[in-house]
């Protein structure tokens, strides 16, 4: 039911001040992961980073205010690259946004066709291989990223992707790498050590203390600003996220008869995402969920 967590919240219990500051320090602790979380999502579906932080701040408002559970975080999932990047790359920024919305209006008829009962006849074979090659994908896609290497083309196919991985082992930056690995090393082993904080902040600072570090030693490290650039209004170039805010414009042409596909794709893909996602709430607080069933 919409808006069900915005009435439990202020309307059948009690909000209190205590509970204000701790939904306060869980939104600002939600809030700097998100950070790099949207904007690595966006590069990883062929998109400039700052898309990823105006779908996050937008999605994150609108979701809060009409979601169904209040112990749902909503926020954008690594599965999703995988079927996004192709459609940013054959119809653009505008083509990504159109499927998008009609992935939405699917949504919205499959539930009140009450569709949702159909995934119930889904193999789990086939949901765990689907995830699996996900993660695999998502996986061989960082590897560039990870290691730093330099590739003017990454091949569209996987084996061919994996290929020119090896070629490009030579070129690989010391200390894009050694970032990658300290991070991704504390993100495996910090919830061994019981501390009761998200390993994500501790991952996120030791980066930039390991990124402060290459720089003081000489190396080179590659940033937001080096990487991506926009157009200013006066025809120069500016370096990483703009300073000012987007401008709407319709995408009138765009081509929307190729893109109900990658609509009804998305809306399937939401579908079982809510899904799962709601099933875990549901064991981890005991709690009714609601999704389209």
């Amino acid at each position: 039911m919409p808006f069900r967590a915005l009435i439990d919240a202020c309307w059948k219990e009690k909000y209190t001040a205590a509970r204000f500051t701790r939904d306060l320090i869980a939104g600002i602790t939600v809030g700097i992961i998100a950070i790099p979380l949207a904007m690595a999502l966006a590069i990883g579906s062929g998109v400039a980073p700052q898309y990823g932080l105006y779908t996050a701040a937008v999605a994150g408002i609108v979701i809060a205010l009409t979601g169904g559970s209040r112990f749902s975080v909503s926020g954008p999932t690594a599965a999703f690259v995988v079927i996004l990047y192709p459609v940013s790359q054959q119809f653009g920024l505008a083509g990504l946004l159109v499927a998008t919305l009609m992935s939405g209006v699917f949504l919205i008829l499959m539930g009140l066709a009450r569709f949702g009962r159909l995934i119930e006849y889904i193999p789990v074979s086939v949901t765990l291989g689907f995830t699996s090659g996900i993660g695999i994908t998502i996986g061989t896609m960082q590897i560039k990223d990870f290691l730093g290497l330099q590739m003017a083309h990454v091949p569209e196919h996987y084996l061919q992707k994996v290929g020119a991985l090896f070629m490009a082992l030579p070129t690989i930056n010391v200390g894009d790498a050694a970032i990658g690995i300290v991070t991704l090393g504390i993100l495996v082993f910090w919830p061994r050590l019981g501390i009761r904080l998200p390993g994500h902040l501790p991952a996120l600072l030791a980066g930039c203390a390991v990124m402060g570090i290459v720089n003081l030693l000489g190396g080179h490290v590659a940033t937001i600003g080096s990487q991506f650039h926009y157009v200013l209004a006066d025809g120069s170039q500016g370096n990483g996220i703009p300073q000012l805010l987007p401008q709407l414009v319709l995408p009138w042409t765009c081509p929307i008869q190729n893109l109900p596909s990658p609509g009804i794709l998305f809306a399937h893909c939401c579908l079982r995402h809510s899904q799962w996602q709601c099933s875990a709430q549901s064991n981890l607080c005991s709690a009714p969920w609601y999704w389209m069933v």
